[in-house]
């Protein structure tokens, strides 16, 4: 049995314990605060574009773009963004066990995170690239690795481009998912996904004012296919970047919560060692008690 002097030393560890993980629970939370607003903010945009291009692919034929192209073949490149630093819970195993699950023999990779890159090279994977993102999370840095992404996707040598990362859906809630991100299938551009925040488009109209004004009113200047030449990368940058978002709010909700769960296990583990403490002590005040009045019994 652990002696008082060992009990008042592990009090003291764990109480020092708390405190750290009572401030990264608070750091965390105010990340994940902003974090939420920046997704939500660029949420409004999302819509508009991708009404814009659902507009735009009943004015072009099919495979007018070389991002729009469904091509043959098994091999494919995956993005994969994960944390560059722990204490997140399950939210990094979660994701790498969606992704054993639905990658083929031979994917390549392209890594966004620490935690992503060390998984991947230990699997003997093979890796194009790593890249690192800032906090909070920049546009511009996004438009680099898209553009990485697009240009090995249009020399041919993958036939499509997917992006494990991990959905927020609230605080106590992350989902990993896996989303096509190239080429962009037009049932993709109307279908709701839960972690842009767009929903389905309400029915177009058939008719049309002819020239380039679209289904809901569009007017394409100086034509569709021009556009559309325009847009769809954009949309590519911004989904890639919506997943950016998703993954770094997920990030930090899933710390706070483990941070949170940390301090109030630490808060019972305090509870208990001062209780067995305070048994123990009593106890050797009992004992001593005992041994005076033996020794007084004893004299008389």
């Amino acid at each position: 049995m652990a002696s008082a002097r060992d009990i008042r030393r592990r009090i003291k560890s764990v109480k020092n314990t708390a405190q750290i993980t009572k401030a990264m629970q608070l750091v965390a939370a105010s990340k994940m605060k902003k974090a939420q607003d920046q997704a939500l903010s660029s949420r409004p945009y999302a819509k508009l574009l991708n009404e814009v291009l659902v507009n735009l692919r009943d004015q072009v034929e099919e495979g007018s773009h070389p991002l729009l192209v469904q091509r043959e073949g098994d091999r494919e490149l995956m993005v994969v963004i994960s944390t560059d630093k722990g204490l997140c819970g399950g939210l990094n195993t979660n994701l790498l066990r969606q992704l054993t699950r639905e990658m083929t023999p031979g994917s390549s990779f392209v890594t966004i995170g620490r935690k992503g890159r060390v998984a991947l090279t230990k699997m003997q994977k093979e890796l194009l690239a790593d890249f690192h993102m800032k906090d909070p999370v920049s546009f511009a840095e996004t438009k680099q690795i898209g553009r990485f992404v697009m240009e090995q996707f249009l020399n041919g040598e993958y036939a499509r481009v997917r992006v494990a990362f991990t959905n927020f859906v609230n605080t106590m809630t992350q989902v990993a998912m896996i989303e096509t991100l190239l080429p962009v299938r037009h049932l993709d551009l109307g279908k709701k996904k839960d972690f842009i925040g767009m929903g389905n488009e309400p029915a177009a109209s058939s008719e049309s004012d002819g020239g380039n004004v679209g289904p809901a009113g569009y007017l394409f200047e100086p034509d569709a296919a021009s556009v559309l030449d325009t847009v769809v990368p954009q949309y590519v940058n911004y989904l890639l970047y919506q997943m950016l978002l998703e993954s770094r709010a997920a990030e930090h909700s899933a710390r706070m919560v483990a941070m949170k769960s940390a301090t109030d296990n630490a808060k019972e583990l305090i509870k208990d060692l001062t209780l067995a403490y305070n048994k123990q002590r009593q106890a050797s005040i009992t004992s001593e008690l005992l041994e005076i009045t033996t020794a007084m019994k004893a004299l008389e």
